[in-house]
């Protein structure tokens, strides 16, 4: 029966999903029969996936059947067919016999149906094939008929692998939402430029290929940190919040069909160490696309429950043949999803699940920095995101009363490590654990609030964290040299993402303050020849102009003043309703927009000196939002000259695999 009970239930999901201008039934599927993998996938040899098919008839609508609207065939038939043989048959070429399953869901075809609360159910029949794999390079069509002379076909392809295995250990560091003007921007005020030449150089500058990768997503240009991240790690494309499973209409948000990551690769084909490391909270999108797989990334107790339980500790009812296997290297914030109580999974401790797995647990950098190299470590420095650079290091008052303590006692997170902390020790755990063997390891370490402080507008912080990678980033080249990993590891420096952020000019912040009216205010934007030269440079009291180089109070590679009189002016591309002054802010990070009488309007306690820029975002939108620009890509070490060029975020996966051979035959 097509009850309307999973009508109401899959409609909340679509609905929500879809409130971009352009409304799809399902995404990468425009014919009423729906293959996934869709057209245009590619695997590596061996790669784990599953293969869901959807017949849909919609009830009414502009794609409504003539004949039998809302029956679907039920009889469809599915086979696959490789270059040179004929189309056999699915259920004996993957040697399983699915199930039919038949559920609704309904959606909107436009805006004005959406205004008129018209929704287009649509009737569900469908099949899956779970933890099926192609071991043979080449092309494949996968064919769905249905509707007695309807078909779909996807082509698969299955790329040629590397036979030999180049780096032993991949070093894999993500600043979320990075991009070049980014980096631009943060060398100008870490970095002293004399009559136009930098005296010194961000390490990023100096990585010995880059590239650049196109961030597309399956069905829309602009990407999150869910299907992003699931191109990085598994070379597909896949929808917004999707981690690791090609978004299908079922109201299950954890039966869609998985993908294996480029970790459960390296755990299941080399049996190496692997490790997370993110100033997030740990089960945000670009650590849990590491492990998890699910259509909706805000999951956040299931996401942590996969990391140590695997998929069918999440649902026992699907079979997946793929894992992390508990990482070896946990470290981030998100104590929520630890503590027992609603955060967690079913609100168990599950600090004490992980313990019970083996694992040494840190709620600090003190306790980080002791705990043996030897066992598995859980790391759970704070409450939700990890503090800012720029707090823990210019603005440490910012960090008191947060009540953020990992511990849930409700004191404050005074004692947190930073990502070069948790980098370098994450280093010395995955390279003890495989000592014995020699297996190398595997390391994703995210910069996560470039991103969040972007979002909310505050570019100074975006621009700490930039910088706190980029330092990492040297001090983790330091360090594998000193213990004689540097020339086995492949280090990969990327972004999952951009976000519209520039810097078009200089502010004068002493003269902006003292102006009454958003037009006078203005006049203290500097442009061209005016823009000036980075105040941030040069110590306290001195002008720009000043030639010395003087290193403040971190030292090298930060800058020497936060809060000069000259300041660079920036603006975004995609913003809600915000004041600006050019200037840090002091008492924490920034919250632009606030709920007002309609949609999000000025937060009025926020840059009080400042002048008003309109939004140029829906109102319901409370903070800046990605853009599409292409992001850079660095890389040393063995396989780093396969990273030079201009190529698809997918392509960063198959780089990483046949650096280690991961699709080689000996494995498969």
């Amino acid at each position: 029966m097509w009850g309307p009970t999973s009508v109401t239930i899959a409609t909340l999901f679509l609905a929500n999903a879809v409130s971009a201008q352009y409304y799809k039934r399902l995404g990468a599927c425009p014919k009423l029969g729906c293959v996934f993998p869709p057209d245009q996938t590619d695997f590596l040899v061996g790669q784990y996936f599953d293969v869901r098919l959807e017949v849909h008839a919609p009830v009414n609508g502009s794609e409504a059947r003539s004949t039998n609207p809302g029956v679907p065939d039920e009889q469809f038939t599915f086979c696959i067919q490789s270059e040179h043989g004929q189309c056999k048959d699915a259920s004996a070429f993957f040697g399983q016999e699915p199930a039919l399953e038949k559920w609704s869901f309904s959606y909107f075809e436009d805006l004005f149906a959406q205004d008129a609360g018209s929704p287009t159910p649509v009737n569900v029949a469908a099949k899956a094939f779970r933890g099926v794999k192609l071991t043979t390079p080449g092309t494949y069509q996968a064919k769905l008929k249905y509707y007695g002379g309807s078909e779909t076909v996807a082509q698969w392809v299955v790329r040629e692998p590397a036979t030999k295995r180049k780096a032993k250990n991949v070093l894999f560091f993500i600043g979320d939402g990075m991009t070049q003007a980014m980096i631009t921007a943060a060398r100008l005020i870490a970095h002293k430029s004399i009559n136009g030449r930098y005296q010194s150089l961000m390490q990023m500058d100096q990585m010995e290929a880059l590239g650049h990768q196109m961030t597309h997503s399956l069905d829309s240009f602009i990407t999150d940190s869910a299907n992003s991240a699931t191109a990085l790690y598994t070379g597909k494309k896949a929808s917004v919040s999707a981690l690791n499973v090609f978004a299908d209409s079922s109201p299950n948000s954890f039966d869609d069909p998985k993908i294996e990551t480029i970790a459960q690769l390296f755990r299941r084909v080399i049996g190496g160490p692997i490790g997370m490391v993110s100033t997030a909270f740990i089960a945000d999108a670009t650590p849990a696309a590491l492990c998890s797989a699910t259509r909706d990334r805000n999951q956040y107790a299931q996401i942590v429950q996969e990391y140590l339980e695997g998929a069918t500790g999440v649902n026992n009812t699907i079979p997946w043949p793929a894992s992390c296997d508990g990482p070896d290297v946990v470290f981030g914030g998100g104590a929520e999803q630890f503590l027992p109580g609603t955060g967690s999974p079913g609100g168990k401790d599950y600090y004490k699940a992980f313990a019970d797995k083996g694992y040494n647990v840190v709620y600090s950098n003190t306790e980080l920095q002791k705990v043996a190299n030897d066992k598995k470590v859980l790391g759970i420095f704070s409450k939700s995101v990890m503090a800012k650079w720029l707090d823990r290091h210019v603005y440490p008052e910012n960090l008191k009363n947060q009540k953020n303590s990992p511990k849930g006692d409700g004191t404050d997170a005074l004692d947190q490590p930073g990502l070069k902390e948790m980098t370098i020790k994450a280093i010395d755990v995955l390279q003890a654990r495989q000592k014995h063997s020699n297996t190398g390891w595997f390391m994703m370490s995210e910069a996560a609030s470039i991103d969040k402080m972007m979002h909310v507008l505050d570019y100074d912080r975006a621009l700490g964290e930039l910088l706190e990678l980029d330092d990492t980033i040297r001090a983790s080249i330091e360090h594998l040299k000193k213990i004689g990993e540097y020339e086995n590891t492949l280090i990969v420096v990327t972004a999952d993402h951009g976000h519209g952020f520039d810097v078009f000019g200089g502010a004068d912040t002493k003269y902006l303050a003292a102006q009454t009216s958003d037009r006078k205010k203005r006049k203290a934007v500097g442009v061209y020849q005016n823009s000036g030269l980075s105040g941030y440079t040069v110590a306290e009291g001195s002008l720009p102009n000043n030639d010395t180089v003087v290193f403040g109070t971190e030292g090298a590679n930060f800058p020497v003043q936060w809060n000069p009189r000259y300041t660079y002016a920036a603006g975004f591309g995609a913003n809600p309703d915000h004041r600006e002054t050019y200037s840090v802010n002091t008492k924490g990070p920034r919250l632009p927009a606030t709920p007002g009488s309609d949609g999000y309007e000025v937060n009025p306690a926020d840059n009080q000196a400042g002048f008003t820029i309109n939004g140029t975002l829906p109102t319901n939108e409370a903070q800046g939002v990605h853009s599409l620009t292409d992001v850079s890509v660095f890389a040393n070490g063995p396989g780093a000259e396969t990273f030079r060029g201009v190529y698809n975020n997918i392509d960063i996966f198959f780089k990483i695999a046949d650096a280690l051979a991961l699709g080689s035959s000996k494995h498969h």
